[in-house]
């Protein structure tokens, strides 16, 4: 499969820090960041490589020539007027052929198993595949939203309306495309004209809306979700930031080929306050410290994910939209605060029959109802968790004994901090927060 890196980025907000450097070779650890792109591809069987490239091109090509000290094949594309993150594409088409190829930003910093995401795309039968994450700002971020299959329903950009609440789910600038999407575009037939007439493009082509936004909820467009490590480094802050995450290992920690360790949370009385059955997100509160905690667990480098029995679904008294729409409120609160989670998982049987509006189906003896692990295990093997350093946070004797089951240390949240219940747990706390600061930091 060949690769295509957009590397023309000028990084004119971070020229204080690199002036008369191109974007992609700003070094991380004395290795420009587009080196190491390029070797994690090599070592992921990706050897085939267009670089477009436009500001200060020459420095990209002296470093990195043909690509055989690298062992890979680079050619280039050097666009000698703007021709937006797209344009270049359209030139390429007869060098991209007819099969899938990825398209990536070089302005990003990754570390990603691009084996899963393609396997994804293949057996969705997609046409374009997005990799999607949650960040810590998805309020000014392009926002994916899906169908359970995920389908892309709607790609709401940054000047777009959002609905009040939202799951956090974020363009990663990361695709998996079939070429016959570009070809199939209007913008063709105005790039085929260009080239007859020997100019350049009349404008700009903008790759998220004018290529990709149009494709929302056709059925063509399919959004892979990952925890893997995806930043943009463009502002001294933010590659500052990087570097943090570099030296501490979770750059390539973070790839799912690798072991991940996960913080997982119950729902009522660890994140929101209890009012005993939460039936509709105006009941939904955040327990103080809650925001400050998570963003913490998030910068740690473990998936931070909610397991959580909800038997009002078995019992008829939520529906699953109106429970997605209490857990999209507790999504649009963290992202606000800077916080994130990885995935919610939740139970939606109750064993006990004789409620008015119950479903029958779901009321069945399942193993995902804590204190059976089924919810754990499911989450492990969609992320590479090692169980056994990974935590299990709850108020209840039900979560010690479902994080037992599964291989994880516990803890158990209570008032009574001076004699607290012993249901086996490791750890007794009075909140996350305390958790997190007094316990999960000191461990790093």
């Amino acid at each position: 499969m060949k690769t295509v890196i957009m590397a023309g980025g000028r990084g004119s907000r971070i020229s204080e820090l690199f002036p008369d450097i191109p974007k992609p070779m700003i070094p991380i650890d004395g290795i420009p960041v587009l080196e190491r792109e390029l070797c994690s591809l090599r070592d992921q069987g990706f050897n085939d490589i267009i670089l477009t490239v436009s500001y200060l091109h020459e420095k990209i090509e002296e470093h990195f020539g043909d690509g055989s000290k690298l062992g890979i094949k680079i050619k280039y594309f050097i666009e000698k007027t703007p021709l937006g993150n797209a344009g270049a594409l359209y030139f390429l088409l007869d060098e991209l052929g007819d099969e899938p190829f990825l398209l990536l930003n070089a302005d990003a910093v990754f570390d990603v198993d691009f084996r899963q995401m393609i396997r994804f795309h293949v057996e969705n039968n997609a046409d374009v595949t997005l990799f999607t994450h949650p960040n810590s700002h998805p309020y000014d971020s392009g926002l994916i939203i899906s169908d359970d299959n995920k389908k892309v329903l709607q790609w709401l950009a940054k000047e777009d309306q959002r609905p009040e609440y939202y799951k956090n789910r974020v363009n990663a600038g990361l695709h998996v495309i079939n070429p016959k999407v570009l070809r199939e575009n209007p913008l063709m037939e105005i790039v085929n004209k260009s080239i007859v007439e020997g100019g350049g493009l009349p404008y700009k082509i903008d790759l998220d809306r004018m290529i990709l936004k149009p494709l929302a909820n056709t059925g063509r467009m399919y959004c892979y979700d990952s925890p893997e490590y995806v930043k943009d480094m463009g502002t001294p802050d933010r590659y500052r930031a990087v570097i943090k995450d570099f030296q501490k290992g979770i750059i390539v920690g973070k790839n799912l080929s690798n072991p991940q360790k996960a913080i997982f949370l119950d729902r009522d009385g660890t994140i929101n306050k209890y009012v005993g059955f939460l039936r509709n997100a105006e009941e939904f509160e955040l327990i103080d410290g809650v925001s400050e905690a998570i963003k913490i667990i998030n910068s740690l480098g473990f998936l931070c994910i909610v397991i959580t029995n909800q038997p009002v679904i078995a019992r008829g008294e939520v529906t699953v939209d109106e429970l997605n729409s209490i857990h999209n409120k507790l999504e649009t609160m963290l992202g606000h605060a800077g916080g994130f989670l990885n995935g919610i998982y939740y139970c939606p049987h109750h064993p006990h029959k004789g409620y008015a509006g119950e479903v029958i189906e779901l009321k069945i003896d399942c193993n995902c109802r804590k204190p059976k692990p089924g919810l754990l295990l499911e989450a492990s093997k969609d992320f590479n968790i090692n169980l056994s350093q990974s935590f299990m946070v709850g108020d209840s004797e039900s979560d010690v004994i479902a994080g037992k089951n599964a291989g994880c240390k516990t803890v158990l949240i209570t008032e009574d901090i001076t004699l607290p219940a012993n249901y086996g747990q490791d750890y007794s706390v009075c909140s996350l927060l305390e958790f997190v600061k007094n316990h999960l930091c000191t461990m790093q």
